[in-house]
């Protein structure tokens, strides 16, 4: 019983870290890659579809994104949501292709996103911590039924505290590499 909490604990804190890491890849540093363009929707013929599932989006040099739509009538619907995205962009449309330049980062902005990933950060740091309080109710109620005995219950409290302490190191660690990136020129 101990153990499948245990493993339960580890598996919500995993998913905790990658939706930071998630999170963490939508916002813009200096460079390109392709998950910066992921959370756009498009209107497909009615349907709001992510712009990689209606067109092709490859990274042409570090300061530079090429989409190519699958569809010609796509190409201006794209472009004008790419616009649309409050993300600074401005695409540059030759013939079926769309160019995204990505603008440098100026100093201020940089350290706007530096405080949204610590933000990002802190708000998984507050999810993992909600994770160890579940738990270690849910043993406190083992405990308050006769499931388990003191001694287990300190011993799980230690292990669901180590395992929390390792998470959120990964946290400390996600949120170094990419303030790290951000503040780089």
């Amino acid at each position: 019983m101990l153990e499948e909490l245990k493993q339960d604990a580890q598996t919500r804190m995993t998913k905790s870290i990658e939706s930071l890491r998630t999170e963490l890849s939508k916002l813009r540093t200096g460079r390109a890659h392709t998950s910066l363009l992921d959370h756009i929707m498009v209107d497909y013929y009615g349907s709001n579809v992510p712009i990689n599932q209606v067109a092709n989006v490859s990274v042409q040099d570090s300061r530079t994104l090429a989409v190519s739509a699958w569809e010609k009538p796509m190409v201006p619907v794209i472009e004008k949501a790419i616009m649309n995205s409050n993300m600074g962009l401005n695409p540059v449309t030759a013939g079926e292709v769309i160019r995204v330049p990505l603008p440098p980062l100026t100093e201020e902005r940089r350290k706007d996103m530096t405080r949204i990933v610590r933000q990002e950060g802190e708000n998984a740091r507050i999810a993992i911590r909600n994770i160890r309080r579940d738990v270690l109710g849910d043993i406190k109620q083992l405990l308050k039924e006769k499931e388990i005995t003191e001694d287990d219950e300190h011993r799980a409290q230690d292990e669901i505290q180590k395992i929390t302490d390792k998470n959120v190191a990964e946290v400390d660690k996600a949120i170094e590499v990419k303030e790290k990136d951000l503040m780089e020129i």
